[in-house]
């Protein structure tokens, strides 16, 4: 078997000059599904015949949800790669979308408490789904905090990614808590078998703020995967020759 393809994978000088290609089209593709999405959600798709304008909320806290999962199962995976290969550019994606997933589950704890609110009468239940998403966002805490204890950045990336991996076991739970527990939290409306109960204008806002929110979580993702590529590696050539070209040119 041809391994090339999966040793410049792993270089993080290659990747620094692919997702330098890849930035503008997905930080542009995200600025238009967020304007588009804002706005059908916003002012073109009707408020829900139980929820009323509240339904809204729904718009920014499930794709946010989906994010705060999505993001850690890819942290999960890049630390155990690095972990069990030793590939640097591995620990580098770990430890650089780490705060972007933790960012996103505040997003989620927050908004869901504000649909709660007017839903269930109460901003906060020690539900089966809220409580795993708040493990979630302690284990990424928790994951960045063993990460910055070791002054040895190795010994940093091996030991905060043990707890990446065994934390992952908490994602189905947080999916099939609802399934699993009495629950005050709805079960899946998009992603159930058959027409998803959703109203046609709604599925287009709500699938586009999915998108966008991908793709933002994506150009972010970027962004701090290249600065901690320039951090780690800025003694290296190629970082100074970059680093060099780009001041040559402005």
């Amino acid at each position: 078997m041809n391994w090339v393809w999966f040793h410049r994978l792993s270089s993080p000088k290659w990747f620094y000059r692919i997702s330098g290609y890849l930035l503008p089209w997905v930080a542009v593709a995200a600025t238009v599904l967020f304007g588009y999405g804002l706005y059908v959600g916003f002012y073109d798709s009707p408020p829900d015949y139980q929820q009323g304008e509240s339904v809204r909320i729904m718009y920014l806290h499930v794709p946010a949800a989906m994010m705060s999962m999505a993001i850690y199962v890819g942290m999960a995976i890049a630390a155990a790669v690095g972990f069990i290969w030793r590939i640097r550019l591995a620990h580098m994606v770990a430890i650089a979308i780490a705060p972007i997933g933790a960012v996103m589950t505040t997003v989620a704890l927050l908004s869901g408490s504000f649909w709660g609110r007017p839903t269930w009468g109460t901003w906060w239940e020690w539900d089966a789904r809220l409580t795993s998403e708040l493990i979630l966002l302690f284990l990424y805490l928790g994951f960045m905090a063993i990460h910055a204890a070791f002054e040895d950045r190795e010994s940093g990336d091996r030991a905060a990614a043990v707890l990446a991996i065994v934390g992952v076991v908490n994602i189905p739970i947080i999916h099939y808590s609802v399934y699993w527990w009495n629950s005050l939290h709805q079960k899946a409306t998009i992603t159930r078998m058959g027409k998803p109960l959703l109203d046609e204008d709604m599925k287009v806002a709500l699938y586009s703020m999915i998108a966008a929110v991908f793709l933002y979580c994506v150009w972010v993702g970027l962004l701090r995967i290249r600065a901690e590529i320039l951090d780690r590696d800025r003694s290296r050539r190629w970082v100074q020759e970059t680093i060099g070209g780009q001041s040559d040119d402005s």
